[in-house]
């Protein structure tokens, strides 16, 4: 009790010598740190319950000098294109639940890719980081990544491998998720497998997505037809656009691995309009397995990436880079959800 009779409130200090440990350890274990063991995280944490410790976050964020804050980036594909892929949204709130439950707050802002953003954030000190998703044309983003870097701000970027950003990168194993797909085709006896997706520098997973294709297709003895590429962006009417390219081109083909769901369901429209038949004259994969695919007509077969793990991963990794410590990048391995759009279940 104070002296006025109020019940004095408990500090970190109390409870840091009650676990016998640092303050700054109960700092760091009740912002849900990783670079605390997560044995010595729960009893901090529960001994913080057990005194009713309340944080302070305006005290704390003057002592550290810190927002609590984490920036979520969502770059338009366009200038006023307001429609988001529903796979980030889905990683949106994956994101968010994992930095709330390491006591951060989240900001999101959707950005042109041309816009100077991150003087906007973190060196305006309205974040502590930064984790970008969908940033489109990798090449014109690139040099303003390395600066980034240089300036030693604090940002992680869902998307592809990127060696000379060591540490800053989580992704999807887009190869790994390839092969999945060609295999399965090839397995139902598929040998005209179309792609329809970027393979360009501007789009580097698409790309990688594209070549495991072909690799695939080349270690089952099946030589590639180079004609059955098509460029697309991932939206269904460029995915329509596609499969009306493909038909059109006079090619025969008995599958399309799309880029993306997104790019699938408007090439399966395409292809239902020229009376081909979904799966059984031809099969088609998507990849990402948004929501959708599991609702449309047919239940789309795809690639699933694990959103779940991906906001642990970037929200995790760019909290030990804000309290300096060592980020390892890695590629999170994709998995093949089997439904109706290839058939030979």
């Amino acid at each position: 009790m104070s002296n006025s009779g109020r019940p004095v409130s408990p500090t970190s200090l109390d409870i840091a010598h009650r676990a016998q440990v640092s303050q700054a350890t109960v700092s760091r274990a009740l912002r849900n740190s990783p670079l605390v063991r997560p044995e010595t995280r729960e009893r901090i944490q529960r001994i913080a319950e057990e005194l009713g410790y309340r944080t302070n976050r305006s005290a704390a964020g003057l002592r550290t000098r810190r927002s609590q804050t984490l920036a979520l980036l969502l770059f338009e594909e366009a200038p006023g294109d307001v429609q988001i892929n529903p796979f980030f949204l889905s990683m949106l709130g994956h994101i968010t639940q994992a930095a709330a439950r390491r006591g951060f707050d989240l900001l999101v802002s959707f950005q042109q890719a041309s816009v100077d953003w991150h003087t906007d954030y973190e060196v305006s000190k309205r974040a502590d980081g930064l984790i970008l998703l969908g940033y489109g044309d990798y090449t014109t983003s690139a040099e303003r990544l390395r600066l980034l870097a240089g300036m030693g701000d604090h940002f992680v970027i869902w998307g592809p491998v990127i060696e000379e950003l060591p540490g800053h990168y989580l992704g999807c194993d887009n190869a790994h998720g390839a092969r999945l797909a060609t295999r399965h085709l090839l397995q139902l006896g598929r040998r005209r497998i179309a792609f329809a997706g970027g393979a360009s520098d501007q789009c580097p997973e698409f790309k990688v997505r594209y070549l495991a294709t072909l690799d695939a297709m080349r270690e089952a003895g099946v030589e590639p037809d180079p004609g059955l590429r098509v460029d697309a962006e991932s939206s269904p009417a460029s995915g329509y656009a596609a499969g009306r390219q493909l038909i059109a081109a006079g090619l025969p083909f008995d599958a399309i691995i799309a880029a993306s769901d997104l790019i699938a369901i408007g090439a399966i429209r395409a292809l239902v309009e020229a009376g081909l038949r979904v799966p059984e004259d031809v099969s088609v994969v998507g990849f990402d397995d948004i929501l959708t695919a599991s609702y449309y007509n047919p239940p789309l077969t795809t690639i699933r990436q694990d959103t779940r793990q991906a906001g642990e991963f970037l929200v995790e990794n760019l909290i030990k880079l804000i309290d300096g410590g060592v980020v390892e990048s890695k590629l999170i391995p994709p998995s093949l959800v089997v439904r109706d759009s290839c058939g030979g279940r």
